[in-house]
């Protein structure tokens, strides 16, 4: 018995050390600069809210959150710096619906494992897509727009930001759905899909909700539905495309703060409950409102990984169905 707690007691001591290790760089974390990681150009609501969470993380804990715009192949750019980057809380990723849901289906091979490589942080927002049509688009509703497509199949394009993002795969469930013919033309960012779906070179969008409302309210686009099995509260009069003739319709654009697996969990807890915060702030709160969002409930690292696994589950079928992909 002495010879086995003489054989054990130095693993005890590496044990409580390790522990002690933990707790000690949790509670002075931060203690340099925060690289926070966008895998997508400046200027879209995930870009923006991640300079908003930046702000608030400096504000709070006197430390720079300097965000890095590293974008490519549908976000995976961003994503694999992340996954292979020190699992010490200095390096964070604004992951989305694209880099965790979408793309592990759409794609023949990543370079990271969006499960085993990531643990999850916190959900920062889940923005409705709305369906917007230039005006020279005759439909006025989305019954009128699978007339007006099933008439003329091939003829009508719709534009996303880029291939595997919430406006591709929701066209290309809308073309399963319905049963027509449109062409994918795929963008590097929103702003120049939208730029060219103001000009009418390609006829409609499936944007998310922040970006396309101004050109919606100047009577730029015209809007038929959102995307979501709920109405938005920005637009309560606009019908979801569920209740338009597809029931079932349901995508959203929804991202969150992440960290390389392996971080501490004291870590991991403590960004979680300074984001929180800050996404309950009332300039936030305003932010979040503009998009057609609020802060989400019970929003744990546990209850994120959880809503990831479902809509990783959802999108594998969304991206089989419509028979997209990116090799």
């Amino acid at each position: 018995m002495r010879r086995l707690i003489g054989l054990m007691l130095p693993l005890f001591l590496a044990l409580g050390l390790t522990l002690a290790c933990a707790g000690a760089s949790a509670q002075n974390y931060p203690s340099r600069p925060i690289r926070l990681v966008v895998p997508y150009p400046p200027g879209g609501p995930l870009d923006i809210m991640a300079r908003a969470i930046g702000q608030k993380l400096t504000e709070a804990w006197s430390q720079p959150v300097v965000v890095d715009n590293r974008a490519g192949a549908g976000g995976n750019i961003g994503a694999d710096l992340v996954a292979k980057s020190p699992a010490d809380g200095y390096t964070l990723l604004m992951g989305a619906v694209a880099t965790h849901a979408i793309n592990p289906t759409l794609y023949g091979k990543l370079p990271y494992d969006p499960v085993k490589d990531f643990t999850p942080v916190a959900l920062v927002a889940q923005v409705p897509n709305i369906l917007v049509v230039n005006p020279s688009v005759p439909a006025k509703s989305v019954k009128e727009l699978i007339e007006f497509a099933r008439a003329r199949p091939g003829h009508l394009n719709f534009g996303s930001g880029s291939t595997g993002s919430t406006g591709h795969l929701a066209g290309e469930l809308f073309k399963t759905m319905a049963g027509v013919q449109m062409v994918h033309i795929p963008y590097k960012g929103g702003a120049p899909a939208m730029a060219d779906l103001l000009a009418g070179q390609v006829q409609l969008m499936f944007d998310n909700l922040a970006n396309a409302l101004p050109n919606v309210r100047a009577g730029r686009l015209r809007a038929l539905a959102v995307t979501t099995l709920a109405r938005s509260p920005a637009m309560p009069d606009l019908p979801t495309i569920a209740e338009s003739g597809l029931p079932g319709f349901d995508l959203t654009t929804w991202f969150g703060l992440m960290v390389p697996a392996g971080t501490p969990p004291e870590i991991v807890l403590k960004l979680n409950q300074e984001i929180v915060r800050a996404l309950n702030a009332k300039d936030m709160r305003e932010r979040l409102d503009k998009m057609g969002t609020e802060p989400p409930a019970n929003n744990t690292p546990e209850h994120f990984a959880a809503f990831i696994r479902t809509e990783a589950a959802k999108y594998a079928k969304v991206v089989k169905d419509s028979g997209a992909k990116v090799e």
